[in-house]
Formats: structure tokens, sequence, C-alpha cells
């Protein structure tokens, strides 16, 4: 780790020239021929990733966006050579619960946007001031607007121990804090479970990747939690696994379009949160294109498409079954791209202190439910305080 434990205050500016030369670039775009089907079975159909352009060209505002970041406090503290940016929301409870939230991708710290106050201040959202949070919200490394790993190996197991060092640093370690995590925050979340950094005193996911087909050749009591694991499996590997292969194995050439061309970007993400939010088809019934565009600007302003795919070829072991002694919180949203049985987890976590199957909601729980994400947290939260 860094030998430097300097926190610094950030404010976020964007330089007008950086919006100037988006709009340029979405002007200039060139746009390939139509697809050829009536579904999204060859990515996301033009005539939809036009209309989002447009919108993005006339009517969005980004100013709105760096002011809601910068109404956090935000600070920059570099970490093992990685200056990793992070939001520090402290409640007006000073016994509160501090508690990391680790994002994953294609998602960012503005996941977190929608239950970041009823977590630090529940009373004033008709909850117990006895259940508050102080949140501590860093971004992934590579992501916005942490800086690029400038060598490998910022694998799961490392930003593990960097994010227990931001305890530490931020001084959580001998009162005590909580991690909770989905997508590649969930694994990270586990890796930490995994390594019971001093203060961890449980984590809650709502995420959790198992290797469904090595599991399923162990004997399972739950057959219909079994069948749903392996359904989902199928799903998975027949046509929704491209992004996963391309960023696991060759991120560098993936990045270049990502880099150059925000439509490439955009499309890229946009189609994630069509397919693993839980909506009827449409999108725009979960999240609006102001909240999705947000999310696609930190990724296009930071430049941050290669790093954050880069993650993935990083971190080889895509599995949160790690071996946690401490306590777990599991909350599965009915929406998730993935899921294993109970069973299946208590081979690895030796002490679930919470579970429950939510029945609405999808991957990006905190963003898309946040009243049931917080009800969640607080339910868990209950269980360890």
């Amino acid at each position: 780790m860094s030998t430097s434990k300097h926190i610094h205050p950030f404010k976020l500016s964007i330089p007008l020239s950086d919006l100037d030369d988006l709009q340029t670039r979405l002007r200039l775009t060139r746009w390939p021929d139509k697809e050829t089907v009536t579904d999204w079975s060859q990515g996301v159909p033009l005539a939809t990733i036009q209309e989002l352009c447009e919108y993005w060209q006339t009517k969005y505002d980004w100013q709105r966006c760096e002011d809601l970041l910068n109404s956090y406090p935000q600070f920059t503290t570099t970490i093992d050579g990685v200056e990793i940016y992070f939001l520090h929301i402290r409640s007006k409870h000073e016994n509160a619960l501090p508690m990391l939230l680790s994002h994953g991708w294609p998602g960012s710290i503005l996941e977190f946007r929608h239950v970041i106050d009823k977590l630090v201040d529940p009373e004033s959202h008709g909850g117990d001031p006895k259940g508050a949070f102080h949140l501590v919200v860093p971004a992934l490394p590579g992501y916005a607007f942490s800086s690029k790993p400038k060598e490998s190996g910022w694998e799961i197991g490392r930003t593990a121990r960097a994010w227990a060092e931001l305890m530490q640093r931020l001084g959580y370690a001998d009162s005590g804090w909580v991690a909770q995590g989905g997508d590649w925050g969930a694994h990270v979340v586990a890796s930490l479970g995994h390594q019971a950094p001093k203060g961890l005193k449980s984590i809650h996911m709502n995420s959790i990747y198992l290797e469904v087909k090595k599991e399923a050749q162990t004997p399972c009591q739950d057959k219909a939690g079994e069948e749903r694991a392996l359904r989902l499996e199928r799903h998975r590997e027949k046509g929704h696994y491209g992004y996963h292969v391309q960023q696991s194995t060759r991120p560098q050439t993936v990045g270049y379009g990502l880099a150059d061309s925000p439509i490439a970007q955009a499309a890229w993400v946009y189609e994630k949160f069509k397919d693993w939010s839980h909506n009827d088809g449409n999108v725009e019934t979960v999240f609006s294109k102001d909240e999705m565009l947000d999310t696609i600007m930190l990724y296009w302003l930071s430049n941050s498409g290669t790093s954050s795919a880069r993650y993935y070829w990083e971190c080889e072991f895509d599995s949160t079954a790690w071996p946690i002694e401490i306590p777990v919180g599991v909350s599965w949203f009915a929406g998730d791209t993935t899921y294993g049985p109970r069973e299946w987890c208590e081979r690895y976590y030796k002490n679930i202190v919470y579970w429950k199957e939510v029945e609405k909601g999808g991957h990006f729980a905190a963003w898309e439910v946040p009243d049931l994400f917080v009800a969640e947290i607080y339910a868990w939260g209950s269980r360890i305080r």
C-alpha cells in the first residue's frame, strides 16, 4: 500500500471544451445499417440508439448531474499507486454504522443516488434512526473518477485490500464497519469477507456468482432453485455473453471504439441497462434517459471505457464462492441475471444471517427499486448491529 495516506477534497468540474467535443462527435456519427431483425437479438436497434443520441444532443443537461455529484462530500486518496475517488457521507447520528457500498460494471457510484439519503438519514424517510449508516462509496480502479492502473494485477482481491485500507484511513477499522456490493462490487465484497480485515463485521451482496455447472454436480434438495440457476446460465450463454468474452480477453481492442465514439460507449452500456434490469421490454419504464446518460457520461468524460473493460481481463476468478466465516447477508432480486440456491451458498458462506428473495427489481437493485433495496439493507443491518 502507498505510504502516503493523505485524503484530498475533490470537486468535479468538466471543461466546456469536453462537452463541446462530445457534441461534435455526436453530430458526426457515422451510423451502421439497420439490423435485419425486429427485436434486440442483434443488439441495440438502430432507431433506439438514434433516439437516445438525439435526446443527448438536444435535451440532456450534464450540469444537473455534475451539481448532484458536487452536492456530496467527494474525496480522493492514493492507495497502492492508484488514486481512488470516493464519496464519504456521514450521518448526523455519530453512532451510525459505517458501510462501504461497491458498484460494478456498467455501473458507477450513481447506482446509489436514490438510497444515500435514506440510509444516512432514515428518520426523514419514515425509518428508525437506530438504523442509520455512515456511507463510503468508492469508484473501482479504472472507473470514473478513480485513476487508471498503470500496471496489471488490479483484480478482485487487490481491490478488496484497497477498500479495507480506505476504511482504515477513514478511521472505521477500530469502530467496526460493513460492506455491500453487487456485480463486481459483490465479487470485491466477497473477497473482503474472505480476507476479514480489521473491523469488518459483515458483508451483504445483491449479486451472487457461482460456477453453476460445477455446483449442480453435487446433489441439492432445492430442485426448483437449482433449475432456476441452470436456466439463467443457459440464457446467458445463448447470445448474452459476448461482452464478457470480449472484455475478459481483448479489452484493449474494444476500447478503441469506446474511447473514440460516444455512440459506441453509449450502446455498449445501454444494452446492459435494458437486458439486466427488471423491465417489461422497455428499459425506460425503469430508468429515465437522463439517468442512463448520467452513467454513460461518467464513462465517456473520464475515458474509462477501456480501463473499466480491462477489469474483466484482470479478474479471472469470476465467482463470489470465497470461503467466508463472518456474517453474510444475501438479497436476491427477481429480475437479476444470476441465481444460486441458498444450499449452494452455504457451501461457502458459513454464517448466513440474512437471506431473502425479493419479487421485484433486477441487477441494479439500488437504482431500480431503492425503497426495496433500503429495506433489505435495514433488515440485514438489524441482524449484525
